[in-house]
């Protein structure tokens, strides 16, 4: 059984903390770009409400114990950079998914979001014991699938229709998993890339 709690993950980038409703001004100025919201089932970046409706559900999750999610802090200037999160926890059968996870503009394309996945996948075999991670993501982001495989990611297939999206397009969602078993193997990849971003 895993007991998945509130954690601070730190890194030499980043610094991944619990997500709190004080939050709301940051992250907005964060996800302010609307193609930051392109794949996703809701766009909190659109008004302060709606940011605080959407942490608020957050919460709520994790008060369900079906989430935990945090906010991404980059260490070098104290500023919250954008969101991830575990979800779909399943403390009975040792599984859960990284996933919502977006960022600010300046953030990309940087090493941020490969440390943040070594962070929470590290955290999720090593200390919660878990035997399987999935990730997702829409099939027309061939960006974020390319990344998933990077990573060490396994294509386990597509959920058709699988999620109606604000504008009304019928979603199909790619899944990936890493197992246990394979940890090893991806975080020794996961740690060659994040020297050659450290360098």
């Amino acid at each position: 059984m895993m007991h998945v709690e509130p954690v601070i993950l730190t890194g030499k980038l980043v610094r991944l903390e619990p997500l709190q409703l004080s939050h709301v001004e940051d992250l907005l100025r964060a996800g302010h770009e609307d193609a930051t919201w392109k794949y996703m089932s809701f766009n909190p970046g659109v008004s302060e409400q709606a940011m605080t409706q959407w942490i608020t559900e957050a919460l709520r999750l994790q008060q369900a114990g079906d989430s935990l999610p945090f906010v991404i802090i980059d260490q070098r200037t104290g500023q919250i950079i954008g969101s991830t999160r575990y979800l779909d926890i399943r403390r009975k059968d040792r599984g859960l998914e990284i996933g919502w996870t977006w960022l600010a503009p300046e953030a990309r394309r940087t090493g941020v979001n490969t440390e943040c996945k070594y962070l929470l996948l590290g955290h999720a075999f090593e200390k919660l014991q878990a035997i399987r991670v999935q990730l997702k993501t829409d099939s027309r982001n061939i960006r974020s699938q390319q990344a998933i495989e990077r990573i060490g990611g396994k294509k386990e297939g597509v959920l058709r229709n699988h999620v109606i999206m604000p504008d009304g397009y019928y979603r199909h969602s790619v899944y990936y998993s890493i197992l246990d078993t394979e940890w090893e193997q991806v975080k020794s990849n996961l740690s060659a890339k994040m020297e050659q971003v450290y360098s």
